[in-house]
């Protein structure tokens, strides 16, 4: 039994001596590593958190830079628009310019024209009556033939112009009785 009794001493001087040294040593490395992996966790849920934050600001500059795109998009084809619309009133404007241009130099040459018809007829038709006059005076008989000929038209047109005159003044003092 003594025996007996000193293993119970043993084992309980050895008890006390891991219970007094090394339980320390133990519960010490073990709170060390409950502290790293309560550090890790907080670590994890602190970056999860940040993560989270990245991502929504992420999320939200994509859909600022989607809507500025859209309104850059609609500005620009609104400008699109506005330019074609002044690049086709332009092109009208001098459409109608070159057409009014075109109508005023066809009407300054067809007035050219004109006066140089004008003129070439009227030389012409002096030359043409003055080889007719002296066809028609070349010879005494023609010449005086010529003269009653226009002194009778002179007649008829004496007379024409009296009885119109006539007939005007029985006219205007008949109306105003």
């Amino acid at each position: 039994m003594l025996n007996q009794i000193a293993e119970i001493v043993a084992f309980l001087i050895i008890a006390w001596v891991l219970w007094k040294y090394l339980l320390p040593l133990v519960q010490n490395m073990i709170a060390g590593r409950q502290d790293t992996v309560q550090k890790q966790v907080d670590d994890s849920a602190e970056a999860a958190r940040l993560n989270a934050e990245a991502k929504r600001r992420y999320d939200e500059a994509v859909n600022d830079a989607k809507q500025e795109a859209a309104r850059l998009r609609d500005d620009a084809r609104a400008d699109a628009t506005r330019i074609k619309e002044e690049l086709i009133e332009q092109a009208k404007a001098e459409v109608e310019r070159m057409k009014q241009r075109g109508q005023d130099q066809l009407v300054a040459e067809r007035d050219q024209l004109v006066r140089g018809l004008r003129s070439q007829v009227g030389g012409q038709s002096m030359e043409l009556a003055e080889r007719l006059v002296r066809e028609e005076l070349s010879d005494e008989s023609s010449r005086s033939a010529s003269v009653d000929s226009f002194l009778a038209q002179l007649g008829d047109l004496t007379q024409r112009g009296a009885s119109a005159g006539s007939r005007a003044e029985s006219t205007t003092s008949g109306g105003g009785a």
